[in-house]
């Protein structure tokens, strides 16, 4: 299959020009990757952005997995001899799924159903004869068909209405007429399991409901399939059963008689006991696909905005894990994250050793010169906070509350204890806190992201297109920030184009041997480091006080020369063209268009001139709870507090305010104006004013607003 036809079956689906989806698969069937075609191949394209070239990846890889199931299909005909030229064509010719399969379903292997035995008992003909519907002695001609295996005249027409209800099922019209009943009326219905009830509580508001499937949203159909999946609801979704049956009467039945009566038979056994699960499968299927790709849509997007949290940036930092009977675990680490020191204190109750761990903490910040602490969020953070907050340190040291939901998956992970093997899971929690702070986006990436604690029901979506959604999330925010390839881990630098796990230890490995990286084309020197995986990953790539000023750019190598000439044509150095505002505005692009090189990438260089190595992240805000607020038995309706969003779904924002529970603001409470989806709201991390509108202590359940603060 050609890139042309192939272009021509995503433009179908997609709304960019041919010429860019041509290009685009191209590039991609060359191995370039996403995040590389969408910052440096600008003039082939057309300038798709990354969610562009995803959804055509996407299509190219849907496409050549219909083209296979084709081939298996064209291969089964074709051996059963039924492969006619008409056929062949009509499956060469179509490229929806749907119809694929209901075209080959007629010439589907089945396991022996009613329908076979019937044929096997040689009842076809007598099929055959009934729904011509043209003569009325029925009883006479099944008499003919007697036999051992077909002892009466009912056994007969039963046997040929089962072969009829087949045919019925299989024919595409049918169950295209019973599809469109079911997108335009089918409900989906669920009732409690006689007998868990109490089990089941908190499934109790779908313990008798029912709602028309085009209008359940996804999050309550995934809460829906969850409950059915544990065993507390039955779960149905169909039409009204008289308006299918109806319509699949006009198209098989042909006036009145007892030959039609045996059709209507055979409409209804077909409908009942073979379309209607059939479709229902379909739409079952179907719906659920479509509500995971909500969700995990809505998960990449909290994901996105989580790892693009501003970081701190490198300072030495003292990071604490809170706890009370076990103590806070106090590590100290340098600027590039590395552990100096670490020990525990005892300040909360039981101990309640107060007085010894300001002391220690004021010895530590003095020792290593910490100009950071970072307290986990966790158990006791509040009440730690509250103590380092009263310490007088005889030094500005910023405190930051750091959310540290995962960290204890990566304290025992095999890559925590390939980083401190002499280390327990404590301290490496600890560390992993301080990082957090330093720089979120590093940290996060050795976190498994269903367990970062973003989204909602990822436990439920199909896992398989939730990882590769999430693996182009992180692929996307590490390429975009752009890495310091000096100080980056194995772990970060397998999310950098054109790497993956083998190069990235090769890098590390390579740092080890020789030292720093003093300019990109050294990284040509790493083991297996071949032209194309380092076009790919060289702009992303960033060496900070290099020997050329470029290198801690997004400006890809390739263009390196463009910008020399630029230099060059001004009569100044590269390090005066970066750092001279009102030389960059003399530059005129027009003068360096080649048949290669567009006004796109001309203005892409000028951008990084203009802003040499900038963190597109911005800067860490400081943030405080409200004194006095530490459980939920502490709020009273009408509060005002000050809260962070920590969660965003379709029906709102999970908001924390400082105690154990995050409390919801519902997509209704958000902004005093109609909000179709949350995220046009509010942010992750974003810090928010929120009323307290219901506290509910027997389910720990808090329920917030923001437009009652507006």
């Amino acid at each position: 299959m050609t890139n042309t036809t192939l272009s021509q079956l995503i433009s179908n689906a997609l709304p960019h020009p041919i010429k860019s989806i041509e290009k685009t698969i191209a590039l991609l069937e060359e191995g370039a990757t996403i995040p590389f075609i969408s910052r440096y191949r600008k003039e082939a394209t057309g300038g798709l952005d990354e969610v562009a070239i995803a959804d055509i990846s996407s299509h190219l890889k849907k496409i050549k997995e219909l083209a296979k199931r084709k081939e298996t299909i064209l291969s089964a005909v074709e051996e059963q001899g039924k492969l006619t030229p008409n056929l062949k064509k009509r499956i060469q010719d179509t490229w929806d799924a749907t119809v694929l399969e209901d075209i080959y379903l007629p010439y589907k292997k089945k396991r022996k159903t009613k329908a076979s035995v019937a044929r096997e008992r040689g009842l076809e003909s007598l099929a055959n004869f009934i729904s011509q519907q043209r003569h009325q002695q029925i009883a006479q001609e099944a008499n003919k068909y007697l036999s051992k295996e077909v002892p009466t005249v009912e056994a007969a027409l039963e046997g040929a209405r089962f072969i009829l209800a087949e045919q019925i099922n299989e024919n595409e019209k049918a169950r295209n007429k019973v599809r469109f009943i079911f997108k335009r009326e089918a409900t989906i219905t669920s009732k409690v399991i006689k007998g868990k009830q109490e089990d089941g509580v908190k499934y109790k508001d779908y313990f008798e409901f029912e709602e028309p499937l085009k209008r359940c949203p996804s999050h309550r159909l995934l809460a829906i399939r969850r409950g059915e999946e544990e065993g507390f609801l039955r779960v149905s979704v169909s039409p009204p059963e008289e308006e299918a049956l109806y319509q699949l009467e006009q198209l098989f039945v042909d006036g009145r008689g007892p030959a039609s009566e045996q059709v209507q038979l055979a409409v209804k056994d077909g409908y009942k006991r073979l379309m209607q699960p059939s479709i229902e499968t379909e739409f079952r299927n179907s719906s659920k696909e479509k509500a995971d790709q909500e969700a995990i849509a809505v998960f990449a997007e909290n994901l996105r905005q989580l790892l693009l949290t501003a970081p701190l940036g490198q300072k030495r930092i003292l990071a604490l894990d809170p706890g009370f009977r076990t103590g806070c675990k106090v590590v100290c680490l340098d600027a590039n994250g590395n552990l100096l020191k670490n020990t525990t204190i005892f300040p909360h109750p039981p101990q309640s050793r107060q007085r010894e761990a300001a002391s220690m903490l004021q010895q530590l910040v003095h020792q290593f010169d910490i100009a950071a602490i970072a307290i986990g969020n966790g158990t006791a953070g509040r009440e730690t906070m509250s103590l380092v907050s009263e310490i007088d340190f005889k030094k500005e040291v910023e405190v930051f509350m750091v959310n540290e939901s995962g960290a204890s998956i990566y304290s025992a992970s095999a890559i925590a204890r390939e980083e401190f093997p002499e280390q327990d899971v404590t301290v490496r929690g600890a560390v992993s806190i301080g990082r957090r702070l330093m720089d979120p986006l590093a940290e996060l990436v050795k976190i498994d992201a269903k367990s970062i604690g973003v989204g909602q029901y990822q436990h439920d979506v199909h896992q398989g297109r939730l990882k590769e959604q999430l693996d182009q999330v992180v692929e996307s925010c590490v390429n975009s920030v752009g890495i310091n390839l000096n100080t980056a881990s194995k772990h970060l630098l397998t999310y950098v184009s054109g790497l993956g796990p083998t190069l990235a230890q090769n890098i590390v490995s390579y740092r080890k041997e020789n030292g720093e990286f003093s300019n990109r084309t050294q990284i040509k020197k790493v083991a297996r480091m071949g032209n194309k995986a380092f076009e790919q990953c060289a702009g992303f790539l960033r060496i900070h006080n290099g020997k050329n000023p470029l290198d801690n750019t997004a400006v890809h190598p390739e263009s390196y020369p463009i910008v020399k000439k630029m230099a060059k044509d001004l009569g100044c150095s590269l390090s005066q063209l970066i750092a001279d505002k009102e030389l960059q505005k003399q530059i005129d692009l027009q003068k360096y268009i080649t048949d290669k090189v567009g006004v796109p990438t001309l203005q892409d260089i000028l951008q990084e001139l203009e802003k040499p190595g900038l963190d597109p992240r911005g800067k860490v805000q400081k943030f405080e709870f409200a004194q006095g607020v530490k459980t939920i038995e502490d709020l009273s309706v009408g509060m005002v507090l000050p809260g962070i969003v920590t969660n965003i779904t379709n029906f709102g924002a999970f908001v924390d305010v400082g105690i154990k529970q995050d409390g919801l603001v519902h997509i209704s409470q958000l902004a005093n104006r109609f909000v179709k989806n949350p995220a046009d709201v509010v942010r992750l991390q974003q810090q928010v004013q929120v009323k307290v509108m219901e506290v509910d202590l027997g389910r720990k359940r808090v329920l917030l607003s923001m437009k009652a603060v507006e």
